[in-house]
């Protein structure tokens, strides 16, 4: 973890003030695992997203999807295991990685994926966990290709048929898509569209990147004034118009960003304060919408550093938007206490995709060379 979060995180107090650096990494990782730890298999509460056509689709969510049945809901139990799979891959001497590798084991079987696949393939789940659920699942399956650990590869040959039907499913539902959608919630085009792009780099899917390159431009390169004064609305938990940003730092070149964003965004600082954007205000962290806010605030963090690392580095606008990151990794992280399932059972993997920097942990092949280029 860098510096700077681990000061941010001691600030908070998710430890205690003596520790040291190395001490507080630890804790505060083996915190954000033990909430993972505690619902990838926690069954019940949950919420299926389920269409039956005949009695013989009555089932339990551990019945009708073995992997990926706890954590409340599907795209959450996807990106708590996601969770498990970074931390063990980042940390993989700390206490907690042995447990969690227990449980990736445990889920991620052969015949449990073949039970996934039987669930997922039929055509009138086409659109099941379109796009969110599908984009985390590929993120997981990023993950497990860029860990080098002989169990990891095996896990990821084991789920190699969900990623490749989730990544056929975004590959068909793409060209059809004729506006994006521009949602705070799951539906969300851009998010989904950054995860599978860092993907595709991984996978060396080029016709994926390809794709989303293009639709890309074509949903968003004109797109002008937007106003953030209109965000959010009361349940969001991903920002449109700066997931959009996020995305579309990861398709162009620094130099046409920055002349994209600034038509985009006019309103973000040039004077490197945070004011511009403020976090939201979160009332009530049991009711499980408006904790949505929670995470809003952690992936508005992480998706203005993401926008900051794709401006050339002279741009007078990163030092704002990285304040404002602060701001809102402050909020966000102070929230991550498991206090109440209906935020604990997805709020750590926003905050360890934020503390670990996987938004921009991907090598987009024309950034470092632009970036050397700028220092020299």
């Amino acid at each position: 973890m860098p510096a700077a979060l681990i000061a941010l995180i001691a600030s908070l107090s998710l430890a205690s003030p003596e520790s040291d650096e190395n001490t507080l990494d630890a804790r505060t990782m083996a915190r954000f695992a033990r909430l993972a730890l505690g619902c990838v298999h926690r069954e019940y509460p949950n919420k299926i997203s389920h269409v039956m056509i005949s009695p013989d689709d009555v089932g339990s969510p551990g019945q009708l999807t073995p992997v990926f049945c706890g954590c409340f809901d599907w795209h959450s139990a996807v990106h708590g295991h996601w969770l498990l799979v970074r931390l063990c891959r980042c940390y993989p001497d700390q206490p907690f990685a042995q447990e969690a590798r227990t449980a990736l084991s445990h889920s991620l079987t052969p015949e449990k994926v073949a039970a996934e696949m039987a669930y997922l393939s039929p055509e009138h789940r086409a659109t099941f966990e379109r796009p969110y659920g599908l984009a985390w699942l590929l993120q997981l399956a990023a993950e497990l290709r860029q860990w080098d650990d002989p169990q990891a590869r095996d896990w990821s040959a084991i789920l190699k048929p969900l990623e490749t039907l989730a990544a056929e499913r975004l590959k068909l539902w793409l060209p059809k898509l004729s506006y994006p959608v521009r949602t705070g919630l799951h539906s969300q085009t851009a998010f989904a569209l950054g995860l599978a792009c860092d993907w595709a780099i991984t996978a060396g899917d080029h016709e994926m990147i390809r794709l989303i390159t293009e639709r890309s431009r074509f949903y968003y390169a004109n797109d002008r004034g937007a106003n953030l004064s209109f965000e959010p609305s009361g349940q969001d938990f991903l920002s449109p118009a700066i997931a959009e940003a996020d995305l579309m730092r990861r398709i162009m070149s620094a130099p046409e960003f920055a002349a994209w964003l600034g038509a985009f965004l006019p309103e973000i600082a040039t004077d490197g304060t945070p004011s511009w954007f403020s976090p939201v205000v979160v009332t009530d962290r049991s009711d499980g919408h408006l904790v949505h806010l929670d995470g809003l605030n952690l992936s508005r963090a992480w998706m203005l550093q993401g926008i900051a690392s794709g401006l050339p580095l002279a741009d007078p606008r990163i030092t704002a938007l990285l304040a404002a990151a602060n701001e809102h990794a402050r909020a966000g992280l102070a929230s991550v206490t498991g206090e109440t399932y209906e935020g604990g059972h997805w709020l750590g993997s926003f905050a360890v995709y934020l503390v670990t920097k996987r938004g921009i942990d991907v090598h987009h092949p024309t950034r470092a060379a632009e970036h050397r280029s700028d220092e020299q």
